[in-house]
């Protein structure tokens, strides 16, 4: 056995979570994979991330959403590897309507304190707090 990993030095890599959302004004497929792409790309663009770095992507929507499922338009963008799970968000009566939420299970170096979330459209009343100015 080669001693190439002895010999190399270890980087951490760190486990993380990335939340992102945004809303669609009708329940429109096209839209959908439109909001979900734009959503997923800045994700991606803005933590400095590739496919190879994402574990696992859980996606919810508001039950007012029927007409496509957010990991079809993930898969599109030619993220095929990496498992998907679509779920309805809790129908509750003060929920944000038509809503698209994600959470992105992924391996970085990053900290956590660096790292970027994204809340777009309506979506930005859900967490103010993390709206980057060009949201």
């Amino acid at each position: 056995m080669s001693g190439a990993l002895v010999d190399s030095p270890l980087v951490p890599v760190r486990i993380h979570a990335l939340r992102g959302a945004t809303t669609v004004e009708s329940d429109d497929p096209t839209q959908v994979d439109e909001r979900t792409q734009e959503m997923m790309a800045l994700l991606l663009k803005r933590n400095d991330l590739v496919a190879d770095d994402l574990i696992s992507i859980l996606f919810s929507v508001t039950a007012d959403i029927r007409s496509r499922n957010p990991a079809t338009a993930t898969r599109a963008m030619g993220i095929v590897d990496v498992p998907l799970l679509g779920v309805q968000e809790a129908d509750m009566d003060s929920a944000l309507p038509l809503c698209i939420r994600v959470m992105l299970h992924i391996q970085t170096e990053t900290d956590r304190s660096s790292l970027h979330h994204v809340f777009l459209r309506g979506a930005k009343v859900l967490r103010p707090d993390l709206v980057e100015d060009d949201e």
